[in-house]
């Protein structure tokens, strides 16, 4: 792996921001073949070429910057990646790269601090990338991969493997920092007896008594 690359990856995550998106760090990644920004993964018949829009949405622009930071990382592998051989084993390895430049402290099991949102002090834990932020980059990447070219029945992005992984590291951080991923259900309104309901008549005798014959 490229020196210069493991210097700006570092810019990825985002401490303690769950849905954070990942700067833009692709144009800071010098290209030793070529100068050009608009290069595809690995020059090769099964290559699949940048999409480009006139106008792009603020997601579009960070789905591309994606994409080429994870081309690029193909590129520099040992030995480098064509897109077509791309696998979920590649997705997988390329997340667990990103996990050194994360911000996000991540208690183990034999921390005081396991499972505490706000930890007092400081420990020597090791930090990663938030779930929230891998979620995200997973799925822009794999619509980049269809769009680009790719089947979405061969998108690495979308393998079983890469799924339960990302469940694992929820779960996991979800622990290890005392935090709750699920989403608050909604609950049912409350439904508020009719005025027909529980009518109290002020002439009817109290119950338990007769009337006066």
């Amino acid at each position: 792996m490229l020196q210069t690359t493991k210097q700006v990856l570092h810019h990825m995550d985002q401490p303690e921001e769950e849905h954070t998106e990942f700067h833009a760090i692709m144009d800071m990644i010098p290209n030793p073949d070529k100068p050009s920004s608009s290069d595809s993964c690995v020059a090769g018949p099964n290559s699949f070429p940048a999409a480009t829009a006139p106008s792009p949405s603020r997601y579009e622009s960070q789905k591309r910057r994606d994409w080429k930071t994870f081309c690029q990382y193909l590129k520099n592998h040992q030995p480098p990646l064509s897109l077509s051989r791309c696998s979920a084993t590649h997705v997988l390895e390329f997340l667990r790269y990103l996990d050194q430049f994360g911000k996000t402290k991540v208690h183990t099991p034999a921390c005081p601090f396991f499972g505490f949102p706000n930890p007092p002090a400081p420990c020597p834990c090791p930090l990663r990338q938030a779930w929230g932020s891998l979620d995200a980059l997973t799925g822009r990447l794999r619509a980049a991969f269809e769009e680009n070219g790719g089947s979405r029945e061969a998108n690495p992005f979308g393998a079983r493997a890469v799924r339960l992984y990302l469940r694992e590291v929820r779960e996991l951080q979800a622990k290890a920092r005392g935090i709750s991923y699920d989403k608050k259900r909604k609950k049912p309104p409350r439904t508020t007896p009719s005025p027909t309901q529980h009518h109290h008549n002020p002439h009817s005798p109290p119950s338990g008594t007769t009337s006066a014959a």
